[in-house]
């Protein structure tokens, strides 16, 4: 009788990026979750997990509080691989360093790998370490904008059931460059080379979302070339990031601000991927300017 595949996902990242965040909702999800899981008995629980047939969806987290990670992580992770009953991601939350120090100040906190008690120092080292780690990881989240309902949300519809959730999504999303990159990006355009609607008066409070500004986005020639080069370009090599096992691909595209060129792009590209790929569509500084000024 063949034995039952488990998914497993190992939840690892920056300490502070929202590891107890994301381990709860798994647990809503109805994963069999450990926070703190020493690296050497990630084998040894599976077996018993496999044993015992209760569950088949199980959520570790595992990070740099076990002292042996940075050494075992890597072999571990490899027998794990090895096993053709394990079907397993790993979900790694980041955020800037920026907003992990303001996280370490507001919970008093001290970094575990800050020595001297210097919080930059710890998450200058943890990164460093765990570069090859993330590199390796399936599903890369950028908590930084993210309020704990928002990552909640982001875990569901990553891993909610498979009766639910395509395996492999094209997350489009928008941002300004002012703004920093989304951490979380795996390719990145830039269409600041557009004319900008921000110096029409009457579209400057509008959005890409708008017709008024959409229209005036894709009414220049090389508006039109460059998303028909865009389009040409990602349609051939889409096929090839689901073939490698990725599980999310989010495709960026930022102007100054993220709120009328990129958003104009973002949406008309997520329409237009739409009718042949599961596609979700963000805009991560549309209205960021708006808040500004509103909280001025």
């Amino acid at each position: 009788m063949a034995k039952e595949t488990i998914k497993l996902v190992i939840v690892t990242g920056m300490s502070g990026a929202g590891k107890t965040v994301a381990i709860q909702s798994f647990e809503d999800l109805g994963y069999f979750t450990i926070d703190n899981m020493p690296p050497t008995l990630v084998p040894k629980f599976l077996d018993l997990v496999e044993q015992a047939g209760e569950t088949n969806r199980v959520a570790l987290v595992v990070d740099m509080r076990s002292r042996q990670f940075f050494t075992e992580i890597n072999s571990i992770l490899d027998r794990i691989e090895g096993k053709d009953n394990i079907d397993f991601k790993i979900l790694f939350l980041d955020s800037t360093d920026e907003e992990l120090v303001s996280r370490y100040k507001e919970t008093r906190r001290s970094h575990p790998l800050a020595a001297d008690g210097r919080v930059m120092d710890g998450i200058r080292l943890e990164r460093e370490l765990l570069a090859p780690l993330k590199s390796m990881s399936q599903n890369v989240v950028d908590t930084t904008e993210l309020t704990p309902r928002q990552l909640r949300k982001a875990i569901s519809e990553q891993f909610s059931s498979d009766q639910n959730q395509a395996s492999f999504r094209i997350e489009v999303m928008s941002f300004g460059f002012k703004y920093g990159l989304p951490l979380d990006a795996d390719l990145v355009f830039d269409v600041r080379f557009l004319p900008n609607p921000y110096y029409q008066p009457e579209l400057r409070e509008k959005t890409g979302l708008d017709a008024e500004v959409y229209d005036f986005v894709m009414k220049f020639d090389e508006s039109q070339a460059f998303y028909d080069s865009l389009l040409n370009l990602l349609k051939p090599i889409l096929p090839g990031y689901q073939k490698e096992g990725k599980a999310v691909l989010t495709i960026a595209v930022g102007c100054t601000g993220g709120q009328h060129r990129s958003t104009a792009f973002a949406h008309r590209l997520a329409q237009d991927l739409k009718g042949d790929w599961v596609v979700n569509e963000s805009h991560r500084d549309k209205d960021r300017r708006k808040e500004t000024v509103n909280r001025s």
